[in-house]
């Protein structure tokens, strides 16, 4: 599913990602641990550049004409209504955290040292979801936009590091 030449950490990533997203979808609680204890397991730093990449490319496709406060409000409401109603183990500043960060506005000082992968992929989720349309209406399908997500988000990290600065 993912290019052979991914060095192995990438691929995991990809991989226990879109499994973790699939088990977001079906609104299977323990699979969904098991498949963020799996995201975990992997380079933390790694993990949340690819998750912050993916929430940040959903989030300028919905909003093409820019983000405001409400929009990132309305997210945040939400991923918390969405995944209350299967997940019993919410901790909103969590969700908060992971948007602040994906957006770059961050406050460092109260960020907790723990990776917030299991809430990143619950953004991730409702943020691609069926339900979720651009502004003219066009939608990616639900079994493939994880999948499309994920691999931009890898290649364009990987063309960022690659790029020489002046």
């Amino acid at each position: 599913m993912w290019p052979n030449d991914w060095p192995a950490t990438p691929r995991a990533i990809a991989t226990s990602t879109e499994e973790a997203l699939a088990a977001a979808r079906a609104r299977s609680e323990d699979a969904y641990r098991d498949a963020v204890a799996d995201v975990e397991s992997e380079d933390a730093a790694q993990v949340g550049l690819v998750h912050s990449e993916i929430i940040r490319a959903l989030l300028e496709e919905l909003h093409p004409d820019g983000l405001t406060g409400e929009d990132v409000q309305d997210v945040l409401a939400r991923t918390v209504r969405s995944a209350s109603e299967w997940f019993g183990d919410l901790d909103v500043d969590g969700f908060v955290e992971v948007l602040t960060g994906a957006l770059g506005v961050a406050d460092t000082e109260s960020v907790r040292p723990r990776p917030r992968a299991g809430h990143a992929l619950l953004i991730i989720a409702e943020l691609s979801s069926p339900s979720r349309r651009t502004a003219d209406g066009k939608g990616a399908h639900a079994s493939t936009s994880s999948e499309v997500y994920i691999r931009r988000a890898i290649e364009e990290i990987a063309r960022s590091q690659t790029i020489e600065m002046p």
